[in-house]
């Protein structure tokens, strides 16, 4: 597999609309990182370490809905394998003028834009969320 996170945001995709409460996906520290950001923002209502068939570590996301709907309307991979994307913390864009989040790798750990803009770093843009 050549991009993990882009793996693990289109597994949520698929399970929110088939209308699944959890899913899994393999498990990496880079993914934890990310699901960390997405639960503190109110994206999922959290995640857990397991196991899959094969006995290899996984992580088991419960998805998060209001009334019937995705809490996720949109999520976009941004830097991919093939165009990585690094932003100046000037040049990190806001989603939605602030609704959704953009989900930074920086020196200083996985994070959100507005955390980035507050800890005055920048770093590879992952992906867009709303």
């Amino acid at each position: 597999m050549n991009d993990p996170i882009g793996d693990m945001l289109t597994r949520i995709r698929n399970s929110q609309m088939r209308g699944k409460s959890t899913v899994m996906t393999p498990a990496s520290k880079q993914r934890a990182r990310v699901l960390d950001v997405l639960a503190s923002e109110g994206y999922i209502r959290g995640y857990e370490s397991a196991t899959d068939v094969n006995g290899h570590p996984a992580f088991e996301i419960s998805l998060k809905y209001y009334e019937g709907t995705p809490v996720i309307r949109e999520l976009k991979r941004v830097s991919k394998p093939g165009r990585r994307v690094y932003l100046g913390v000037d040049d990190i864009p806001q989603v939605r003028q602030g609704l959704g989040v953009s989900i930074v790798s920086t020196s200083k750990g996985v994070m959100t834009d507005a955390s980035a803009r507050a800890h005055n770093v920048g770093g590879e843009v992952l992906c867009t969320v709303f």
